[in-house]
């Protein structure tokens, strides 16, 4: 077995293992500086909105004429989750869902199926109307800067030449416009003048698309080719206003019909505002893989180069700068590594001496410059999950060194060679550690594999923690015998066994697991007892998906009822811009009125665009700030016709409200009345805010009920009524003037007067072939209602019902506090009629579901693992049942610190579960080496425990005090919480319980056990 000894191989070639620890080390540190910085790791975001539009359509017309072929589509689309769509005039949005355990490799794949699809499906749409899809939804534009100071065009003229500039340093990838208004030039009709000279509306449009149209025009072939141009295309204001139309009685221009003049679509798509001032925004998107440190300080000075060369009175200002955060992310991480190392250097000196603590010191940084150079080989970088994954890894990755010093120093003291040390801790202690590093890694292994979302944030914690793992267990039985055989002295007095551990503190501790293998039953009861109570402690725990940021940003989405109009919008937003620009805690204000901000962090979900809402952005100047500044806008309601819900950023993947109930049916006014009850339930629930309905209360429209017998009279056709009512009141596209890389859209229109005065329709002049008449001679126009929006989730009408939470309120807590009434709700209605819950409910349950299809594998592994290691039946069993063992400080502590019970601290309790049977397997396995060696079971037990207490105390203490650094981190806290009462407990209970029930099992053993026994 001598030849299989890696310990004794690498203490004879000392040249080699003292070559591959410098070299190492030395390319590990370098890698480690080299690593990408990031603020948290990506993500994919399995979500794409498809756009339609058809104008003049109702949003009833848009849902089932547009809406509803498009969905029956895409409904088989590969990996989908839900459709969910919402429609209003003239257009609709369709937000495709892929499932959450999607691969995130195959999504663009599918995205691409999508867009297939769609072009398929075109040719069956009703005539002008149009589809697009955009899955560059998911972007994440860290970097964005806000011009300020001219008016819009010139702005966005600024705002393209910085693009080009900025798009030029290396690792920028995507960048994005946004709050650009289209120019326009106007033409404005005179009805009645164009009534006089017997004009449609349509007769201007054609004569200006058709001047405006770009045609060939031929080329005359010589010995050059000499293309023909033809001019008089329409250039500007003037070109438009002298374009010739022809009439009855010759030709009139269109500036004898109207008046033409330059300006901005209206109304526009969106409006943005910097410090409540008009503004264009320039977002930037970094590339993948790019460092974000680096680029973040190119991009910088790529700005200032910019700001030098804009005009006066013109300013640019970064408002989001993701290297900021990434550098405080990451250096308030470093701190806490280092801190971390610190305490557990600190632990291996006090409690293993000098030259063994130098020895157990040397294995930290040089495990870290391997797993190092693993992060860099696999992609991974620093940032929240690595960083975090890095300063756990600290609390495991010293188990086996000083498990492998500490046998070495052991047989020192017992007169044995320092080579010989060394060979005796591979040959005892080697293989129960790497069966309990694997054990430990298997725990973390449902967060690396999990199918979702979730996962795929987190996933890095089993990578970075399972490769820091097992090479520490290489460090352990390769280079910690090279170094112990170097560093540590040679025995100066032989003692044996009973020697050692014939002190003051063992004697004790002996007494105490005497005792409680005396009273082996009483302590196996009283440890079940504890278990059950910790157990039914755990329903006290607060619930939690993932905590919200500690990023200073407070989003303020803003909603009128829909069917409003974005000049509403952006006066509602204009007197809550005026109570907090000045605020002293609001360092700044950027607002999006009809669209949402553009995605500068990778969990927050920008709105749909809609010109009823607004996203507001305020930075406030600190945490604190950040918390007065949610409680003024709360309770001074500057703009009481609109609905906010203020929120917070999250830590990873969450819904934009926390609570929502989806009520799904067929008839509208029962799904009202339905979410009616609900919001009732959740305003009553304590915690709520911001509780409302996604589809508003109906909305006024002006209807024109057609004499169709008048109509064929006078020769007319409702297409073409609705064309020059639709021309004169909203306004139709008459070509386009080219304009450098801008094309202006020639728009006409009636005049201010008649589009903005419902009550003058009736006198509104409609052409015929015998001349105009009044549009109320043929129609009866009266006053209707209809739904301003439909939300649709998979072909079902689905009304959703919407809460936010106050303070330290869980979205969990306000759940069970209305389950009663809700489920009462839902037995209450009628066939066809549900409710789902949806929210971080429904992220949760899904990211949880991910990890339990997982456990039973992972159940597996542990057996498999453990049958390997210990050839016993009886004995896997036994250690398998000190699994749950960390429940109990885990619940205590959670219980005794207030932290909530969420994602990450439920990955911390699995993988809890794999440290305490490390610490099992190995005294198990001593106890079968004692029984092995001619000792009695009771011997045998108490000389295992007794043996193996200081290694396990230590390599517990060494974690507990490296994970305190995370317990005051947003993040990481309830995980660093759970492991670290979780190891307290558990390490106590292996010393104590665990050897009452080694003896209670096979003091009197079953037939089964005495196999076992005779076999193991």
């Amino acid at each position: 077995m001598d030849r299989f000894n890696l310990s004794r191989r690498a203490i004879r070639h000392p040249a080699l293992v003292g070559f591959l620890i410098a070299m190492l080390f030395a390319a590990g540190t370098a890698q480690f500086f080299a690593l990408g910085r990031d603020e948290d790791p990506g993500f994919t975001l399995k979500e794409m909105i498809v756009a339609a539009a058809w104008p003049g359509a109702t949003p009833a017309q848009m849902q089932a004429q547009v809406a509803d072929p498009i969905e029956r589509r895409l409904r088989a689309t590969e990996q989908l989750d839900f459709l969910q769509t919402y429609c209003v005039d003239a257009r609709c949005v369709i937000r495709v869902s892929l499932k959450d355990g999607a691969p995130g490799k195959s999504v663009p794949a599918i995205w691409q199926q999508v867009r297939k699809r769609l072009k398929d499906i075109e040719p069956d749409l009703p005539a002008g109307a149009s589809v697009a899809a955009d899955d560059d939804y998911a972007d994440v534009y860290g970097y964005v800067f806000t011009l300020t100071g001219a008016d819009n065009a010139r702005l966005v003229t600024l705002a393209e030449q910085a693009r080009d500039a900025m798009l030029r340093v290396p690792g920028a990838g995507k960048a994005r416009i946004v709050g650009e208004i289209p120019r326009k030039l106007f033409v404005d009709l005179d009805g009645r003048r164009l009534a006089a000279m017997g004009l449609s509306p349509d007769a201007v449009v054609q004569a200006l698309a058709r001047r405006s149209s770009v045609a060939p025009s031929g080329v005359a072939e010589r010995s050059m080719r000499v293309p023909v141009r033809i001019g008089g295309a329409v250039d500007g204001v003037d070109t438009v206003g002298t374009t010739a139309v022809a009439a009855a009685n010759g030709t009139v221009t269109v500036g004898d019909l109207g008046m033409v003049s330059n300006g901005y679509a209206d109304p526009p798509d969106g409006l943005v505002r910097h410090a409540a001032k008009p503004a264009v925004v320039l977002a930037i998107a970094m590339a993948p893989g790019a460092d974000g440190l680096g680029f973040g300080k190119r991009l910088a000075q790529a700005a200032a180069d910019v700001g030098r060369t804009l005009p006066a009175g013109v300013r640019m200002t970064q408002v989001q700068d993701q290297s900021r955060n990434i550098r405080e992310a990451v250096d308030a991480f470093l701190i806490k590594f280092f801190c971390a190392l610190s305490v557990v250097l600190l632990v291996a000196f006090v409690t293993l001496g000098w030259r063994t603590g130098v020895v157990v010191a040397l294995s930290v940084p040089l495990t870290l410059a391997i797993v190092a150079l693993f992060m860099g080989v696999s992609g991974i970088g620093l940032e929240r999950i690595s960083l975090g994954a890095l300063i756990l890894s600290l609390g495991l990755l010293v188990d086996d060194a000083i498990i492998s010093v500490e046998a070495m120093v052991v047989q020192l003291d017992q007169g044995a060679t320092r080579a010989d040390a060394a060979a005796y801790a591979w040959t005892h202690t080697a293989f129960p550690m790497l069966t309990g590093t694997l054990l430990t890694i298997v725990g973390f292994l449902p967060v690396g594999f999990a199918q979702s979302t979730t996962s795929e944030y987190a996933g890095g914690i089993f990578w970075v923690t399972g490769s820091a793992l097992l090479v520490s267990w290489v460090v352990a039985v390769v280079f910690t015998p090279y170094l112990g055989v170097r560093l540590l002295p040679e025995a100066r007095a032989h003692h044996d066994a009973a020697t050692l551990y014939d002190t003051p503190l063992y004697r004790r501790l002996r007494l105490v697991v005497e005792a409680c293998m005396g009273r082996r039953k009483t302590v196996v009861a009283a440890t079940a007892a504890l278990l059950a109570v910790s157990l039914a402690g755990a329903t006290l725990i607060r619930q939690q998906f993932f905590p919200v940021s500690d990023r200073p940003e407070i989003i303020v989405d803003v909603s009128l009822r829909p069917g409003a109009s974005l000049a509403a919008t952006a006066a509602a937003v204009k007197r809550i811009e005026a109570g907090v620009v000045g605020d002293r805690d609001v360092a700044q204000v950027d607002s999006y009125v009809g669209e949402g901000a553009p995605r500068f962090y990778l969990p927050y979900g920008p709105a749909l665009p809609d010109p009823a809402t607004a996203t507001m952005v305020l930075v406030a100047t600190d945490l604190r700030a950040r918390e007065r500044v949610i409680a003024r806008l709360a309770a001074n309601h500057a703009a009481p016709e609109a609905k906010l819900h203020i929120r917070r950023l999250s830590l990873g993947p969450s819904a934009g409200f926390p609570v929502q109930y989806r009520v799904t049916g067929a008839d509208p006014e029962m799904l009202r009345s339905i979410a009616t009850r609900i919001e009732a339930v959740l305003r009553a629930t304590p915690g709520t805010t911001a509780v409302q309905a996604d589809w508003g209360t109906p909305s006024v429209a002006m209807r024109l009920d057609l004499d169709g017998e008048r109509v064929a009279r006078l020769g007319l056709d409702r297409a073409r009524l609705a064309g020059e009512v639709a021309t004169m009141m909203a306004g139709q596209p008459a070509g386009e003037v080219l304009r450098g890389t801008k094309r202006i859209g020639i728009v006409v229109r009636g005049s201010a007067a008649e589009r903005n005065d419902p009550g003058r329709l009736a006198d509104l002049a409609v052409s015929t072939p015998g001349g105009p008449v009044p549009l109320g001679q043929v129609a009866r126009i009266g006053v209707t209602s209809e739904q301003p929006i439909i939300w649709k989730r998979d072909g079902m009408l689905c009304m959703t019902v919407q809460a936010d939470m106050t303070g330290d309120v869980q979205a969990s807590e306000i759940a069970a506090a209305a389950a009663g009434r809700i489920a009462a709700i839902a037995r209450s209605l009628p066939a066809g009629y549900g409710i789902e819950e949806g929210g971080d409910g429904e992220l949760s349950a899904k990211a949880n579901d991910a990890i339990y299809r997982l456990l039973p594998i992972t159940f597996a592994l542990m057996l498999l693992l453990l049958m390997i290691q210990l050839q016993s039946i009886g004995r896997t069993v036994l250690v398998l049942a000190t699994a749950p063992l960390g429940v109990i400080g885990a619940v205590a502590a959670l219980l005794l610190t207030g932290a909530p019970f969420g994602f990450v601290a439920l990955l911390g309790l699995i993988a809890l579960a794999g440290m305490i049977m490390r610490n099992s397997i190995i005294l198990v396995d001593q106890v079968t080496h004692n029984q092995a060696g001619g000792m009695d079971l009771h011997a045998a037990i108490l000389a295992a425990t007794i043996g193996r207490s200081r290694p396990v105390v230590l390599t517990a203490l060494a974690a507990v005090l490296a994970f305190i650094p995370l317990c005051f981190n947003i993040f990481w806290g309830p995980m660093a919480i759970v492991m670290i009462g979780g190891l307290i407990g558990a390490t106590i209970l292996t010393l104590v319980a665990l050897p009452a029930l080694y003896a209670l099992a096979f003091a009197s053993p079953s037939p089964l056990i005495a196999q076992d026994d005779r076999h193991g």
